[in-house]
């Protein structure tokens, strides 16, 4: 997967002037190079973006070259969301690196479909080690193997690539299914929660000790 680029001498609010041009400021930067400003096409970009993910290696073009990179780093506008910059990172194919990768869930647990079970997700990605080219892009979590109520999917459950080295406890659960709660623990549930809140406004409001008003008396709500 390749993506090319140009090199840029726009910096600051001038690179207003790229966007307007549906380009993308872009920093080059990796172990042994020094710095460069680029800009690559938005609608190139995000094609990228969505194939590739942050944990698959692309062929940046840059001039002649083809650098191997990861995207790094992405930044959206606050409103809009569109990318307003990127971040590449470029890798040595023979060094291991670490990365974060996400963790798709597919299928549906039969806990959840016959038995009224809910489901809990407690991990989206996870930090891997690996060499570029061996890095995976995702890694599928099964659903499917969750058939009773209080089942669970560990990280030593998941299919790990070969070359892959997972930065976590193996015994960390991912995924779980548990018992629905009743009407009633739901409702008992919020009325503590409001406790809690109308407890915490009432310390919040509660006036300093020792506070006065203008005139010299006790201060009162």
């Amino acid at each position: 997967m390749q993506l090319a680029t140009q090199k840029r001498d726009l910096f600051g609010r001038q690179v207003k002037q790229l966007r307007q041009q549906g380009l993308v400021p872009v920093e080059l930067y990796g172990h042994g190079i020094g710095n460069e400003h680029l800009s690559v096409s938005s609608k190139e970009f995000n094609k990228v973006l969505n194939e590739a993910g942050e944990s698959t290696v692309v062929e940046l073009v840059v001039g002649e070259e083809k650098r191997p990179v990861l995207i790094h780093n992405v930044q959206y506008h606050p409103i809009t969301d569109d990318v307003i910059s990127v971040d590449f990172y470029q890798v040595r194919m023979d060094e291991k690196i670490s990365a974060a990768v996400e963790l798709v869930f597919e299928g549906e647990s039969p806990a959840v479909k016959t038995l009224g079970a809910v489901l809990v997700k407690s991990v989206s990605e996870l930090e891997v080690e690996a060499l570029p080219a061996q890095l995976p892009h995702h890694l599928t979590v099964d659903l499917t193997k969750l058939v009773n109520i209080g089942d669970s999917i560990h990280i030593k459950d998941l299919a790990i690539p070969e070359g892959v080295e997972v930065d976590a406890d193996m015994e960390t659960v991912i995924a779980t299914v548990t018992e629905k709660m009743s009407e009633e623990e739901d409702a008992a549930l919020s009325a503590e929660a409001d406790v809690a809140s109308i407890a915490t406004e009432a310390e919040v409001k509660k006036p300093e000790e020792g506070a006065t008003t203008e005139g010299g008396e006790p201060k009162t709500e």
